[in-house]
């Protein structure tokens, strides 16, 4: 894990995640590629104040403890070893605590090549959280049939408006911010705790935009930001998209910034992960209706019993 390995403490001692810790991630993930859309450094770091992140390390792993008051958990543990003997770790530690125990977002492929059972140990999927995966050719061209709706949607939108696509620099970010402003407005975010969370997600994402290297792109109508989204490479091949937000008052901008920016920045990645659903039965239409290529699936890991 490099030099920075050493900055992060032992278990059970616990350090606080900070933006400090980014080349100690770039690392690992570069190691241990990851197939989940939580494992880059810029999730990870826009959430932890909704997630409470501390980091720890137990022999070669790197762990990711969620200290949520209404339900603490880890994170996949990352790294190499024993993984029966570092989720049973965790696991135990977080019974002790009076909590109940759980390892989230594990993997599929993780679940897969470990017996779970033998060490008193269960894996249920939690399909609210599995990612949605695309192939980025069918999402920047949207060819055939069953993209014919949203092909018509785009169409109506560039009819209507004047507009241009442009990548997203760090001059644009305060219009940005003030989309999300905007959105927020409209939506009371700060009366909704989960859309009070997402508020302050973008706006660390906008803030630390160029630190943390994404890439991003945004729609001007009129010369005015009033569509942008934020992604980065997830693995070699996969790009997720971590943020996407629009005008409501434009019908078609969702459907435009996302063809746009995998269109522009999508190349040389093969698929795009769009995230998980959370359960929302719109959020969930919503990416159904992109035909998904695959999903990766997560799944929860407790203790038996």
């Amino acid at each position: 894990m490099g030099v920075f390995w050493s900055e992060v403490p032992d278990f059970p001692q616990f350090k606080d995640l900070s933006l400090e810790d980014k080349p100690l991630f770039d690392t690992a993930f570069k190691k241990f590629p990851p197939p989940i859309s939580e494992f880059t450094f810029t999730n990870l770091f826009i959430w932890r104040h909704s997630y409470l992140i501390k980091l720890t390390r137990f022999k070669g792993f790197l762990c990711l403890l969620s200290e949520k008051k209404e339900s603490p958990f880890f994170f996949p543990p990352i790294g190499e070893g024993d993984v029966v003997e570092c989720y049973s770790v965790l696991l135990h530690f977080l019974k002790e605590k009076g909590s109940s125990s759980k390892i989230a977002r594990v993997p599929e492929s993780t679940v897969s090549q470990t017996d779970w059972k033998a060490a008193g140990l269960v894996a249920e999927l939690d399909r609210d959280q599995s990612d949605y995966i695309y192939l980025v050719e069918d999402l920047a061209t949207l060819k055939g049939r069953r993209y014919h709706r949203k092909r018509n949607h785009i169409k109506q939108f560039n009819d209507k408006y004047d507009h241009q696509y442009t990548p997203l620099l760090s001059q644009r970010i305060s219009e940005c911010l003030q989309l999300q402003d905007t959105w927020c407005d409209l939506r009371s975010c700060s009366a909704i705790p989960g859309l009070a969370s997402e508020d302050l997600a973008v706006k660390e994402a906008l803030t630390n935009f160029e630190v943390l290297g994404m890439k991003g792109g945004a729609i001007l109508i009129g010369g005015k930001v009033e569509a942008f989204t934020l992604g980065e490479a997830l693995n070699p091949e996969t790009i997720v998209i971590h943020i996407e937000k629009t005008n409501p008052a434009y019908d078609g901008l969702y459907p435009t910034i996302n063809q746009a920016f995998l269109e522009n920045e999508g190349s040389g990645f093969v698929y795009v992960n769009r995230e998980q659903d959370l359960g929302e039965e719109g959020l969930r239409k919503a990416k159904e209706s992109y035909f998904p290529h695959h999903r990766v699936h997560k799944y929860s890991v407790t203790l038996a019993g």
